[in-house]
C-alpha cells in the first residue's frame, strides 16, 4: 500500500481543531502525499487552505466532497461530532474501496458502529489523540477493530507519530485513556492557573507571576524529559530535609491529592461512559 517514506492519500472528514493540527502534523513531517479536508463552512476550511499537498474543501460550496475525499483515500479520518457519525459513514461506505482504512477520531463513538455500517471489509481503528498534538506533543490512543491487521496498526502509527508519542490500547480502555492523556492538559493548565494565583498573593505582577508559573512548570516537564528519572526521584532531588520545599510538600500531601486525581479521573470516566450510552 505504501513504502517505507510516505503516507498514502489521506482524507480527513471533518477537520476541526483536532483533525486539523494532525493534518498539520503530517504536513510537518514531510509524510504527506496527498491529503484532502473536509469542513462545513468555508472559513473553516480556509484555515488549511495553502499547506503543502493539502486540499482543504468546504462542504458548503462541495456538499458531495466527503464521499469524494473518501474515495481517493487509503486512510480515512473521521472527526465529525460523534451524533453525526452514523450518517457520515453510511454516506461514504458505497464509495470506499476494500482495504480502506478508516479511523475514528470521535468521542464516545465505538468500533461497533462504524463496523456495523462499513461492513468486514474496512479496517477500523477508533483513536484518542489529545491537544498537545498541536505542537506535535501530543499523546494518542489507538484500539484496533476486529478486522484491522498489523498492516492497517502500522500505518495508523506512522500517522500519529507525526504528532506525538502512540499508547496501543484494547477499545475497552479508551475511555480510562482519555482520562489520563486526553483530559491531562486540563489538570496541568488548571496547576499552572493556580501556581500564578499563588504568585499574584505572594506580591508579584500579574505578568511575572505568568511568567514563573509557566517556565517552572516548562522547565520541571524538560528535565523530567531529559533526565528519565523517575519524578518522584527528581522530587526528592529538590526537598532538602528539614527545608522551605520539605514543608510546602508536607501541605500538598496533608491535602491527598493522591485521592484527588483518583477521584477526578474517576468522575472523567463515569462521563465518558455517560456519552458513550448516549452514543448508541
Amino acid at each position: 500500500m505504501t513504502d517505507d517514506t510516505a503516507l498514502p492519500p489521506l482524507a480527513f472528514l471533518g477537520a476541526g481543531s483536532m483533525g486539523g493540527a494532525i493534518v498539520q502534523g503530517v504536513v510537518r513531517s514531510g509524510l504527506a502525499t496527498r491529503v484532502t479536508a473536509t469542513n462545513r463552512t468555508v472559513a473553516k476550511a480556509e484555515e488549511l487552505a495553502g499547506l503543502d499537498r493539502v486540499t482543504s474543501v468546504a462542504l458548503e460550496r462541495e456538499p458531495a466532497a466527503n464521499a469524494e475525499a473518501a474515495a481517493a483515500a487509503e486512510i480515512v479520518l473521521v472527526g465529525v461530532k460523534p451524533a453525526m457519525v452514523p450518517d457520515l459513514l453510511r454516506e461514504i461506505a458505497p464509495v470506499l474501496r476494500p482495504g480502506t482504512i478508516v479511523i475514528s477520531l470521535a468521542a464516545g463513538v465505538t468500533i461497533a458502529t462504524f463496523e456495523s455500517i462499513l461492513g468486514p471489509s474496512i479496517p477500523v481503528l477508533r483513536s484518542m489523540p489529545n491537544t498537545p498534538a498541536l505542537v506535535g506533543r501530543g499523546v494518542t490512543g489507538l484500539a484496533s477493530g476486529t478486522t484491522a491487521g498489523p498492516d492497517a496498526v502500522a500505518l495508523a502509527h506512522r500517522l500519529f507519530e507525526t504528532v506525538g508519542t502512540v499508547v496501543d490500547v484494547p477499545e475497552g480502555r479508551i475511555d480510562a485513556l482519555s482520562t489520563i492523556s486526553g483530559s491531562g492538559p486540563a489538570y496541568f493548565f488548571l496547576l499552572v492557573e493556580e501556581f500564578t494565583k499563588a504568585a499574584i498573593g505572594k506580591g508579584f505582577s500579574d505578568a511575572e507571576a505568568r511568567l514563573m508559573a509557566e517556565q517552572t512548570f516548562i522547565g520541571a516537564a524538560a528535565l523530567l524529559e531529559a533526565s528519565g528519572d523517575d519524578p518522584a526521584e527528581l522530587r526528592r532531588r529538590v526537598t532538602s530535609p528539614k527545608g522551605t520545599t520539605e514543608r510546602a510538600v508536607e501541605v500538598l500531601h496533608d491535602a491527598r491529592l493522591d485521592d484527588v486525581f483518583a477521584r477526578a479521573t474517576d468522575a472523567a470516566l463515569a462521563r465518558a461512559k455517560e456519552l458513550a450510552d448516549l452514543g448508541r
